[in-house]
């Protein structure tokens, strides 16, 4: 698509769910060994993340057949958004729980891993290099198929402020953001994209062109819907 809003949309928010998750484990971590300590420690994560974007988007690129490329990003966008998108489903029907930011912000502070300060750090550092990892896949597969790698990487650095920002002023779990909402939303999106982009580069040539991309999603989020209100019925 000529726009650049799906790229930005998705890798927003799927940037977003990640960095209040992040955000959780390095707010434990600062009030056990203090802020500087654990802010210094998620950077070098948010650093890390920054490099293998840069390796990541040219070692991508530097395949050279284009169909290859889409393919093999496409085939990943599908798997993710349909663990994503599974994920929220099943938490929207009842079998499984919603995370609760407060039970794993008590259950971190509470943990022995934080009364030492290199433990701490280490904690920390790791929190945010993982849960950054699929921001980071997400980032080079949406960025280099659509040739926006810079806008989606901006997104997600703009999600990552705006966590930040208001973890800072709340000096608490951001519990109140409705993650598997975002989640079931992200995973339409994400498996529409991959679904696009799989079936394109296999010779499809979808009747509608792009516009099949918005259709996909809302094709995704309807039987989401539909497999959410029978799984309910069934545990009934």
């Amino acid at each position: 698509m000529t726009s650049d809003l799906p790229v930005i949309l998705a890798s927003f928010f799927t940037a977003g769910v990640e960095w209040v998750e992040a955000f959780t484990i390095v707010l434990a971590v600062a009030l056990a060994i203090g802020w500087p300590r654990a802010i210094a420690a998620g950077g070098a994560a948010l650093a890390i993340l920054g490099l293998l974007t840069l390796f990541g988007a040219h070692a991508v690129s530097a395949i050279g057949n284009l169909r290859i490329i889409q393919f093999v990003i496409g085939v990943f966008l599908t798997l993710f958004g349909m663990r994503w998108l599974a994920k929220a489903i099943a938490r929207a029907a009842g079998l499984r729980r919603l995370r609760d930011e407060d039970a794993a912000f008590a259950a971190l502070s509470g943990s022995q891993a934080l009364a030492e300060t290199q433990g701490a750090m280490l904690v920390a550092f790791q929190g945010v290099l993982m849960e950054g990892l699929e921001v980071w896949l997400i980032v080079v597969a949406l960025g280099v198929q659509t040739g926006q790698t810079e806008v989606a990487a901006v997104s997600a650095v703009a999600a990552l402020v705006a966590v930040m920002g208001a973890g800072m002023m709340l000096r608490a779990p951001l519990s109140r953001v409705p993650e598997n909402t975002i989640k079931y939303m992200v995973g339409c999106a994400v498996l529409g994209f991959g679904t696009f982009w799989m079936l394109a580069s296999l010779g499809y040539v979808w009747p509608i062109g792009d516009y099949a991309l918005p259709a996909l999603m809302a094709f995704y989020a309807l039987g989401g819907l539909v497999l959410i209100r029978t799984l309910q019925r069934l545990e009934r």
